[in-house]
């Protein structure tokens, strides 16, 4: 059974937590002094703790530090009078679980420690992947070894030397700026000005001005002269993010100066050569505006001298661990956050499940976030963005076929279900046989039975979506992710409920 230390010098207090933890099952020690706290940490190795942040003589605050010496793993709860904003910030920030002020809030309490308890189960196994700080050393442009992207590591090699526009295609957040830089720095234009602007963050007066620079008093607040990216680059590669956001107009221009690398500057007369390559990308389906007139195609025809195809990160799966080590690493780093080890296999499986709609770029911020929500050494579900975890859960019907199942469906075994209209299994029957069994614990049974069918039902009506349950069923999504696991639901394209299941048999 895991065990709670409750730290406070409030004796009332202590036997008034004590008394409503008695609902769950956990084994509850006291101390009433800093001393005594770590003493019962030293002894017993708790799975969670309830710690006053002003106990006699010291703060609870630096108490925090001595426990996470003993150990970092143990989720600590700070119970306090001070509700200040102050004082619940400096005790997230130095690593505590969560926080809760006084009067308690018992219920409120009891669901903490719950959840307390299971992220100290979790992270008390072996971490399924860790960081990948050697990456970072080297700075690579692409993490991956899948041969999607073996193919685009090719191509780019093919392509590097050779001084032709190159036209980049793929999703947002695949990243094509990166591949538009891997091309640069293989050139034999790398000791040579490298610049990027994306296309669709300025108006199409500011695009071509910056582009092409413009003269003093040619538009309202041109007050001198500016020099445009095509003059700044002279020599170099410049690429342009976004290209089919480019408008008619700008369009026209680029083309005169991919023909013939000549331009003049918006409101002047004079013809200023250059020499730049360029090299542009895109997300959006240039063929198609052509036919509908709102790209040209002769600037596509010169634009796409050579085209590489980027794979969203949902083609390229295999290559999901070695980035979300990579980003690991980097958030780490970046956030000082160097004594995490790593993710959980439950956080791993949800994140190599999850479809990432926002490729590679939404990765490095999902990571990210947990990295700066996670208090232990280990990144539990619990510290995953909600959508993630909500996604990863419910398998659509196009995923049904590639994705891997959970371990059980939402079904659970047993008799048949009565002929109430109500549709609630024969609970007569059910506990007729429970008094002829001469069970001592028929009202849990019974409760359990209910309650097992309710969650079940709930949980078809909204095809598995656990934060809509919660909502039907006014409670917490943990609370749902709790009694999911303890029924033995399992979410897939359906959630079914089989009639027999005993009470024995109920949380298996």
């Amino acid at each position: 059974m895991p065990t709670a230390l409750v730290v406070d010098d409030d004796r009332s207090l202590r036997f008034l937590i004590q008394r409503s933890l008695e609902s769950i099952p956990v084994d509850v020690i006291t101390a009433a002094t800093a001393e005594e706290a770590l003493s019962l940490m030293s002894d017993r190795r708790p799975d969670v703790v309830l710690l006053d942040i002003m106990l006699p003589g010291r703060s609870g605050l630096d108490v925090l530090y001595d426990i996470q010496a003993i150990d970092r793993r143990i989720p600590v709860i700070f119970v306090t009078a001070d509700s200040g904003s102050a004082t619940a910030i400096e005790a997230m920030q130095r690593g505590a679980y969560d926080y809760i002020s006084k009067p308690i809030d018992l219920p409120q309490l009891t669901h903490l420690v719950q959840n307390a308890i299971r992220a100290r189960q979790l992270m008390s196994v072996s971490v399924a992947l860790v960081a990948d700080h050697d990456s970072l050393a080297i700075d690579k442009a692409f993490v991956g070894r899948s041969p999607e992207i073996l193919q685009v590591f090719k191509a780019i090699g093919r392509v590097a030397a050779q001084d032709v526009p190159v036209l980049i295609r793929g999703e947002s957040g695949t990243g094509k700026e990166l591949v538009a830089q891997a091309i640069y720095q293989h050139s034999d234009r790398r000791d040579q000005p490298y610049m990027a602007i994306n296309c669709a963050a300025l108006p199409d007066t500011l695009l071509e001005s910056e582009l092409f620079g413009h003269e003093k008093g040619s538009f309202t607040g041109a007050d001198r002269r500016r020099i445009g990216k095509f003059e700044q680059c002279h020599g170099g590669t410049l690429f342009l993010d976004e290209v089919g956001d480019m408008a008619p107009v700008v369009q026209g221009k680029v083309l005169r100066l991919l023909q013939e690398q000549k331009f003049e500057r918006v409101g002047g007369n004079e013809t200023i050569s250059t020499n730049v390559r360029i090299i542009t990308a895109t997300n959006r389906p240039l063929e198609q505006m052509v036919e509908d007139k709102t790209f040209r195609s002769d600037v596509l025809f010169r634009l796409n001298g050579v085209t590489i195809h980027l794979p969203p990160l949902r083609e390229r799966r295999g290559d999901i661990p070695l980035l979300l080590k990579y980003f690991l690493g980097k958030s780490q780093k970046e956030l000082n956050k160097q004594h995490i080890e790593g993710l959980s296999p439950e956080s791993l499986e949800i994140l190599v499940k999850y479809r990432w709609p926002g490729n590679v770029r939404e990765m490095q911020s999902v990571v990210q976030q947990a990295v700066l929500n996670t208090v232990g050494p280990i990144i539990i579900p619990e510290f995953l963005p909600r959508e993630v975890v909500t996604d990863s859960a419910v398998l659509r019907p196009d995923d049904h076929s590639s994705a891997p199942k959970p371990a059980a469906v939402a079904e659970t075994h047993a008799a048949e279900t009565s002929n109430d209209p109500s549709g609630i299994p024969d609970l007569a029957a059910f506990i007729e046989e429970r008094i002829q069994a001469r069970t001592t614990n028929l009202s849990a049974e019974v409760i359990e039975r209910v309650e097992k069918y309710m969650f079940t039902r709930v949980l078809q009506s909204t095809n598995g979506n656990q934060s809509q349950a919660a909502e039907i069923l006014g409670i917490t999504r943990g609370k749902v992710r709790d009694r999911v696991e303890a029924f033995g639901i399992s979410l897939l394209r359906s959630v079914k409920v089989d009639s027999e299941t005993s009470a024995e048999g109920a949380a298996h």
